[in-house]
């Protein structure tokens, strides 16, 4: 029986505050140890300043590890993000990786292998320059990178940095559609970037807001791993009235656990997971 692994993104740094997003290093590792409970295998992590903004805050990532980490039971794959900046707490290149370099327990990063229009905010800034530090602390410190990508030029730009030794092979590919400015979450688009990536690599996916559960879907019936949480969706349906039934993490996690086992595969455990993708087993 095939094993699917699901990501459970928590917090982000778009998703406004208001909604059910764990924002203090507390609320997002209890969040992240109940999303583990429930079946995922991996949690996606950003942090956010005292407003309730998106900021790169390293203490606050070594907090959150710490806590998650002091669950003896949980042996769930640790993910942070290199991105989790905002136009209030803006972050230099080295406040970006600052943590994986200084923070033990961290396990993948993110990677976003790219800049873009990220509509109507403003642009996502990801340079050569940047990116190609950022792999290289990800290989020295034994990190997984989570290659991010956003739009189909962005396959290039991965494939450009590991035929120059800055990425790690095989690689491991986050495909993000929905976010105006990237791609948009069609099966289509998802079909495309899945044909065009390296022989023996691995992949996710994600649709934004609407495109949730479609790629969901598609993920799936494609053969890939799935990506869920209040990162990248904040409505989990409609009632019978039409009305907005608001989402949490767990809510979505459930359901991705479910959809899984529906569709006949077994959701994988951190373990599996570690496995498939190349990481190295928990050592406490």
């Amino acid at each position: 029986m095939a094993k699917t692994i699901i990501t459970a993104a928590l917090t982000g740094a778009v998703t406004p505050a208001g909604y059910n997003i764990p924002e203090t290093p507390k609320d997002i590792a209890d969040t992240a140890y109940e999303c583990w409970k429930l079946g995922a295998a991996v949690v996606h992590i950003h942090t956010r300043a005292a407003d309730g903004l998106g900021a790169m805050n390293t203490e606050a990532f070594a907090e959150i590890v710490q806590r998650i980490r002091a669950h003896e039971d949980c042996d769930v794959i640790i993910n942070c993000t290199s991105s989790g900046a905002s136009p209030q707490h803006p972050a230099t290149d080295e406040e970006r990786y600052l943590h994986h370099k200084i923070v033990p327990g961290i396990e993948m990063g993110s990677y976003d292998a790219g800049s873009f229009n990220w509509m109507p905010g403003g642009v996502f800034i990801n340079s050569p320059q940047f990116l190609e530090k950022l792999g290289d602390v990800y290989m020295e410190k034994g990190i997984k990178p989570e290659l991010e990508i956003f739009d189909a030029g962005m396959l290039g730009v991965a494939d450009y940095f590991v035929k120059k030794g800055h990425l790690p092979t095989p690689c491991h590919y986050q495909f993000c559609l929905g976010v105006l400015g990237g791609m948009p979450a069609t099966v289509e688009n998802l079909l495309y970037l899945v044909k065009h990536i390296p022989a023996g690599s691995t992949w996710s996916a994600f649709g934004v807001g609407k495109g949730h559960l479609p790629i969901l879907y598609a993920a799936l019936a494609l053969g890939g791993h799935i990506r869920v949480g209040m990162e990248d969706n904040v409505v989990y349906g409609f009632d019978n009235e039409g009305k907005k039934i608001m989402a949490t993490n767990q809510m979505l996690v459930q359901r991705a656990v479910d959809a899984v086992k529906v569709f006949g595969n077994t959701p994988a455990t951190p373990a599996e997971a570690r496995e498939i993708l190349g990481i190295k087993p928990l050592v406490r």
